[in-house]
């Protein structure tokens, strides 16, 4: 973690030990293979997503009072607790992180650039956009939430 070029996002908010030893930074050169492998799989040709890549597309916006929300919001993505998630900020920078610990402390990991997070299969994707919001992506059926149905989105 000490040369990981994020760190900083992680020791301000007192995050303990025990998880940060789950957080899994990637070096350059595994940061540049995510990076790639998304980008050869056009996901975000069109933004949030490239047309019919999936099924169902929900969102979510990032508000200043809404942290518990969010997590719910997390949540109801069912994914499972122990699920290792990629998540990639830039060509050179990555990580990979228990999906339990990412809905935890999900205002550690966005800031003021994209992030996308996938797993291997990308039968899903989460993208948090730079706007404050959040756009996931599945191949399943899947119920978009309604809890943000009256918000306006870029998309």
């Amino acid at each position: 973690m000490k040369d990981f070029g994020l760190r900083g996002c992680f020791n301000d908010h007192n995050i303990p030990d025990i998880h940060l030893e789950q957080l899994k930074p990637l070096d350059k050169i595994a940061s540049e293979f995510l990076w790639n492998y998304i980008s050869d799989s056009e996901l975000h040709d069109n933004v949030p997503f490239k047309i019919n890549f999936f099924k169902t597309i929900d969102k979510a916006k990032i508000e200043l009072d809404n942290k518990a929300v969010i997590k719910k919001w997390l949540y109801q993505r069912g994914l499972p607790f122990d699920k290792q998630v990629f998540l990639s900020w830039q060509p050179n920078e990555a990580m990979i992180v228990p999906w339990k610990l990412f809905i935890k402390y999900f205002d550690s990991f966005y800031h003021s650039d994209d992030l996308t997070i996938i797993d291997q299969s990308l039968t899903w994707a989460l993208l948090f956009y730079h706007e404050s919001e959040i756009y996931f992506g599945t191949k399943s059926n899947f119920k978009p939430s309604e809890d943000f149905a009256n918000r306006q989105f870029i998309w």
